[in-house]
């Protein structure tokens, strides 16, 4: 079995997934007006849309997972890309925001397209160039992020929002296509387990090194949503008007995921040199020290810059928590590792935004960046001082917390 082969078609599967994705989440709450929304109400239906797709995943994702280790991931690869693919052009067609609603508990219910390939390509990789590749999966999910609103907003403006919703179905079933004719699953990656999801969500959570990996993912993509919200509304307060003020919050925007794409691969490539904790601690530690500096800037340049620097710091943490679930587990288990792990980042990724609306309306936009900085450094410091107990071998040897029970308690 090829692995090149398959990393590079899962890594153009990824790629067209994320893009496809993001080409309709930035466009939602403009949609709600086509469908006849106004007034304090879009607030309302903008909040419930967005969660509900967030929730329902992180409520599916163990249960794909488990699939995945009995089933075959491949086949929850191509389940997952077709089945999203179909609810997207399902979602052109929609005329109310109860309709719309629907659609995207659909899409809940649709995903773990990401988990799958990840679970696909970490298998078949040598384990030292595990980091590596996990971090080039990671880079095409950025660059998604930038191509998805991009494209999105081009053809939302010359040809409607419901041609958004076609489009990404059709590049999203392309796609999957794509996987299904070029990818190849490795023969020891499936298994005949037995026990229900229950079962496997009490063996991972008994297992503390795997919980803090868990908090950490949550935490960590806790402050990058909810540092979206407010971001649009400080580049309006730094160049003193609202006109504008989405294509400035874009390129801003679209900063953060190119440093992203540059910082993945290296993060991944060196955790395998300092080790993976140094690298958490590193990573959780920078974005830190940018996002508390956001709190300072007086020009939208500074704050650009500030952004690239954020966005190449904490690009380290998804890559890196993979890195370390991948080499503290066996292959029959990684479906229902990775559906672990999307469940706290969906989690994450629904908490985010709520925090950030609430706390930036409670104390300003600025504080809001100065604690959520500081809040960043203090985790950064929690993982030193959990790794530092363990002594210098534990981070020397590449390994967040690492003990022979997260070797075995995660193995079936």
């Amino acid at each position: 079995m090829n692995w090149r082969k398959n990393l590079w078609s899962l890594w153009l599967g990824c790629l067209l997934s994320s893009s496809s994705y993001t080409m309709l989440m930035p466009f939602l709450p403009l949609y709600l007006y086509d469908l006849g929304v106004n007034g304090e109400k879009i607030n309302l239906w903008s909040g419930l849309i967005l969660s509900a797709t967030f929730f329902v995943s992180a409520m599916m994702a163990p249960y794909w997972g488990k699939r995945a280790d009995r089933a075959g991931k491949r086949k929850m690869l191509l389940r997952a890309g077709f089945s999203l693919g179909s609810v997207y052009i399902l979602g052109a067609f929609v005329s109310s925001p109860l309709e719309l609603l629907g659609v995207r508990i659909l899409q809940g219910f649709a995903a773990g397209f990401v988990p799958a390939a990840l679970a696909i390509v970490s298998s078949s990789m040598p384990e030292e160039k595990v980091g590596w590749g996990l971090g080039i999966m990671q880079a095409a999910t950025l660059t998604g992020t930038i191509i998805g609103p991009l494209l999105g907003g081009i053809l939302s403006h010359i040809f409607g929002i419901r041609s958004s919703f076609i489009v990404a179905g059709c590049v999203m079933l392309l796609g999957t296509c794509a996987v299904r004719m070029l990818v190849t699953e490795p023969l020891a990656a499936s298994s005949q387990q037995t026990g229900s999801v229950a079962n496997d969500l009490k063996l991972a959570l008994n297992n503390r090194p795997f919980i803090w990996i868990l908090v950490l993912l949550v935490l960590s993509q806790m402050v990058v949503m909810l540092l979206q919200p407010t971001i649009p509304l400080y580049v309006a307060e730094l160049q003193g008007r609202i006109e504008g003020v989405g294509l400035t919050s874009g390129i801003v925007f679209s900063l953060a995921g190119i440093a992203g794409v540059i910082g993945a691969p290296l993060w991944g490539r060196l955790g395998h040199k300092v080790g993976f904790a140094m690298i958490l601690i590193t990573v959780c530690t920078g974005a830190g020290l940018a996002v508390s500096l956001f709190s300072f800037t007086e020009s939208i340049l500074s704050f650009g810059v500030l952004q690239f620097v954020f966005g190449f710091f904490i690009a380290g943490v998804i890559p890196t928590v993979n890195t370390i679930t991948v080499l503290n587990s066996e292959p029959c288990f990684r479906g229902r590792a990775f559906g672990v792990i999307m469940s706290a980042n969906q989690l994450g990724s629904m908490i985010g935004p709520l925090m950030g609306g609430i706390i930036s309306n409670w104390i300003g936009i600025k504080t809001t960046f100065l604690y959520t900085g500081i809040f960043l450094i203090i985790v950064g410091v929690a993982i030193w001082y959990k790794c530092s107990r363990k002594g210098d071998k534990s981070l020397s040897r590449g390994l967040l917390l690492t003990d022979k029970s997260f070797s075995t308690n995660i193995k079936t």
